[in-house]
């Protein structure tokens, strides 16, 4: 098959699809490997090792769209992008089509098949493509956090760990999935006092014993939320639900009872964020201003470490590009029902049912959509 891996145009975007070591893996398993022009230059993957590794350099996105048969990317197809993809063409990458309808539309109008890291599964529920990035983005949220808080950025002054003699600040994280837990390492790492909420009791148990009482856990509900978000210096933002828009949990009246200059950090928002006040921002401006309480909503937070980001990501997304280079998308799926799931369009049809629901759209299951 013949892979094409594309430089992301995204504000701020420094990840590539395949690093050199994972085209060569394709390669020794009988792909052709076609790379945009400095497409990990910026993360130290220069095209000379690319070449070495097997992949063939072409000058432009158009180029490599037009040369590949299956598309690797990171992020969501911008729209430019989307216009490149064509009929039968296979788009393995990150969608979150849930608050997006302008990409849907055009992803349904290109023909193309688009599989989405995000709602691939494991044989435990779980998201194994998406994971890396959460535990990435959930590190982030905190340092992020911890540097708005400072007077110079326009926050309260607050320093997460304290020194002796002065409290340390307060966090509170809604969600304890993998993007709260890796939020909550960092913040008990740091020294502040961390608060988790999530509606799992049997997951409120194994935070509670993962943090032996250096972070407190609490059912989650809308009156916690208020109460907690009320001492809260840093609230992050954590909650998933997969493929789907984002449940609004912090609302607008919770910020009023926020000490000004506090700091959110909604790291649901490439799924609309969990935040009622939330709305995307990038790294190049990555914060604005609601009833004194500052709001960081960068859509691509693992972009910021990009090196870091793009080895953890090919590290989990490179044995399923394998098998949907080596069998093709209908055998690939039909041998793994885990990588079925990440099935979101195919020629035309929305194959995703929770980004039917968010979007008002009709969908085919995709057993059918595939004539499985």
């Amino acid at each position: 098959m013949r892979i094409g891996v594309p430089k992301e145009i995204k504000n701020n975007e420094f990840r590539v699809g395949l690093t050199p070591g994972s085209v060569q893996e394709l390669v020794a398993n009988g792909h052709q490997l076609i790379v945009e022009q400095n497409c990990g230059a910026a993360i130290g993957f220069s095209d000379d090792q690319y070449r070495v590794a097997g992949a063939k350099i072409l000058e432009s996105a158009q180029e490599v769209f037009d040369a590949s048969e299956m598309i690797v990317k990171v992020k969501e197809p911008q729209p430019q992008e989307c216009k490149m993809l064509r009929e039968g063409q296979l788009l393995f990458t990150f969608l979150h089509l849930a608050p997006d309808p302008i990409q849907t539309d055009l992803l349904l109008a290109s023909g193309a098949t688009c599989v989405a890291y995000e709602t691939v599964t494991d044989a435990t529920g779980a998201l194994p493509l998406l994971a890396p990035m959460s535990e990435v983005a959930g590190r982030i949220s905190i340092q992020a956090g911890a540097h708005h808080l400072e007077n110079p950025q326009g926050g309260s002054g607050v320093l997460l760990g304290g020194v002796p003699g002065v409290a340390p600040g307060n966090v509170l994280i809604i969600g304890g999935g993998v993007v709260g837990t890796h939020a909550a390492r960092m913040a008990v790492g740091l020294g502040a006092q961390v608060t988790i909420l999530d509606r799992s009791l049997s997951r409120l148990r194994e935070l509670d014993e993962l943090f032996a009482g250096r972070a407190t856990t609490r059912y989650s509900t809308g009156g916690a939320i208020r109460e907690c978000s009320g001492n809260a210096d840093l609230v992050i933002g954590a909650v998933l639900i997969p493929g789907a828009a984002a449940p609004k949990l912090l609302r607008k009246e919770h910020l009023e009872t926020m000490r000004p200059g506090s700091v959110v950090v909604d790291v649901a928002i490439d799924q609309g964020g969990c935040f009622e006040t939330s709305k995307a921002t990038t790294y190049q401006n990555p914060t604005y201003v609601v009833d004194g309480i500052i709001h960081y909503c960068v859509a691509n937070m693992p972009g910021g470490v990009a090196r870091t980001s793009t080895l953890a990501l090919n590290n989990a997304t490179l044995p399923f590009a394998i098998e949907l280079a080596n069998k093709g998308v209908k055998a690939a799926m039909a041998r793994d029902s885990h990588l079925l799931n990440g099935l979101n369009i195919h020629q035309g049809k929305l194959t995703y049912q929770a980004v039917g629901e968010a979007l008002g759209l009709d969908y085919v299951p995709a057993t059918e959509a595939l004539n499985l």
